[in-house]
């Protein structure tokens, strides 16, 4: 019986998973506690802001494809975010917490890339 050796998760991928992590708690808090939807049911809304940052649970096994993934997706809570603290005083601080996390998010997949060197040519 052999067992798969796995690669070490690097720092930076550990910084973005808590960063995923921290914005799916922050959609469940934000959307279900502290600011309950009036217009629309509970389950909708918490299927449209949750729900899209789990899909890429599938993709857990390969690190940075899931960031990847998360890292797309996260775009639109970047741009969800910038839009609620500009609009909304009462929800601004939740609206913040949101683009620090898909900041931090964009940036521990940039910096997480490997680049490769270059070649002979010192232009």
């Amino acid at each position: 019986m052999t067992t798969a050796t796995r690669a070490p998760i690097l720092p930076v991928y550990r910084a973005g998973l808590i960063a995923w992590a921290l914005l799916v708690v922050l959609q469940l808090v934000w959307h279900a506690w502290l600011v309950p939807p009036q217009h629309m049911p509970m389950p909708l809304l918490l299927a449209i802001t949750v729900v899209p940052l789990l899909l890429p649970l599938f993709a857990l096994r390969d690190v940075r494809r899931a960031l990847l993934w998360v890292g797309i997706l996260s775009l639109f809570y970047f741009c969800h975010g910038v839009a609620e603290a500009w609009s909304s005083a009462g929800e601004r601080w939740l609206a913040i917490t949101e683009v620090v996390l898909t900041v931090l998010l964009i940036a521990a997949l940039g910096a997480g890339v490997k680049r490769k060197p270059r070649g002979g040519d010192a232009a």
